[in-house]
């Protein structure tokens, strides 16, 4: 990663029931929550969807690594995730505790 550079990271979910919902979870997102993503060096973060799929991008300020583990020893994230789990399917990746970080396969750059 080059300096001043952020590391990218994709992730895929799906919605179980109502996408209203979700969207409405989000729209009320907890400040703690906000916080602790800011803590994690998390910028440009976006989810979008498709059906009942989920495809969210973020930026690490501080490298991937350094988000996950923000995140993965934060009492926030777990309170949100037990909040989410009944409108959200998320595979986890083992080893971080986060969602399971999707490969680039492709850029364009202009």
């Amino acid at each position: 990663m080059e300096k001043g550079q952020f590391e990218k990271y994709a992730w895929c979910g799906r919605v179980k029931g109502d996408i209203k919902e979700y969207i409405r979870r989000h729209d009320e997102i907890w400040p703690e929550m906000k916080q602790v993503l800011a803590d994690a060096g998390i910028t440009n973060y976006s989810i979008w969807n498709v059906g009942d799929r989920l495809f969210g991008y973020y930026e690490c300020k501080y490298g991937a690594k350094y988000a996950a583990e923000v995140q993965g020893k934060s009492e926030v994230v777990a309170r949100w995730n037990e909040y989410m789990d009944d409108i959200l399917e998320l595979e986890m990746d083992p080893e971080t505790g986060a969602q399971s970080k999707l490969t680039q396969v492709f850029r364009f750059d202009s």
